[in-house]
């Protein structure tokens, strides 16, 4: 199925890049990826959304991959969440958002503050507002340790990677690894994300406090899924469940044999666990 290459223009005038796949039989979907990450890490995902029938539209959020670098490094939540906002109004309707990590506190910061009813339904990809700060640290230190000096081959950053992720296979054809890091001047590999990303707020700006977000999300009116990693870091089963049982229309799906990357690890059960939630909002697919 052909994919389109889009561009958003969003209310600060930054650019946000986009891949396009499929038509709107039944509504559209946006895909927001983790904190580190770009829109290539929903490609599975997307392609078979549109094979049921729906427009995928998979981003790359501010700072990321091809979209612009805020040039006053704001990466605060409100800006992620405005620039959903954003490209959802280009849109028909009122797409769904599955957002992982970085992107589903976009969509809930969305949701819950910047713009009720923006969005059809949110899907939660191993993010709730109250996260497990060790965890945290733990994956804000791994992208921080190279974030400066970068690697010397992709051979390198492969085995950075397959030392953080051990569950996970390391793969043999590291051309995956291209859409993930920028090569620089110096021949040095870089993560395709702006450094000044990992700042994430500026004094000067308005903050989400994460325990107001919990609080506002208990007003959401839409359906919310959260699809956890049984071997997650950042999300307990017991918060995740705590969570969704403050919400009015909340859902849980807990994979196992995946980690905070759940899609990554189990695509086939995540992407099981996506068309059933947005199945029971939307019909089945009728080709």
């Amino acid at each position: 199925m052909p994919v389109t290459v889009a561009s958003f223009t969003t209310r600060s005038g930054l650019k946000i890049a986009a891949d396009v796949v499929g038509e709107p039989r039944r509504g559209s979907v946006i895909l927001a990826h983790g904190g580190g990450q770009t829109r290539h890490s929903w490609q599975s995902t997307a392609e078979r959304l549109a094979e049921r029938g729906w427009k995928a539209v998979s981003l790359d959020l501010r700072g990321h991959g091809e979209s612009g670098w805020d040039p006053e490094g704001d990466y605060e939540m409100h800006a992620f969440a405005r620039d959903v906002i954003d490209v959802a109004a280009t849109l028909p309707g009122r797409p769904a958002l599955i957002g992982a990590s970085l992107g589903g506190l976009a969509g809930l910061t969305a949701e819950a503050i910047e713009a009720p009813g923006v969005f059809s339904s949110l899907t939660l990809v191993d993010i709730i507002p109250l996260t497990d700060t060790e965890g945290s640290s733990k994956i804000t230190g791994f992208m921080a340790a190279n974030a400066e000096h970068g690697f010397a081959s992709l051979e390198e950053a492969a085995d950075v990677i397959a030392a953080y992720l051990p569950h996970r296979k390391r793969p043999k054809d590291l051309s995956g690894l291209n859409k993930n890091l920028r090569l620089g001047e110096d021949g040095r590999y870089r993560w395709h994300w702006d450094p000044n990303f990992l700042r994430m707020m500026r004094p000067d700006r308005p903050r989400v406090n994460r325990a107001d977000l919990a609080v506002a999300a208990r007003g959401i009116e839409i359906p919310v899924h959260l699809i956890r990693g049984r071997m997650s870091e950042l999300v307990s089963q017991e918060a995740g469940q705590a969570f969704i049982a403050t919400l009015k229309h909340g859902s849980f799906t807990d994979v196992a044999d995946a980690g905070h990357m759940v899609a990554g690890d189990r695509n086939d059960v995540f992407f099981d666990a996506v068309c059933d939630f947005l199945d029971r909002q939307s019909g089945p697919n009728r080709r």
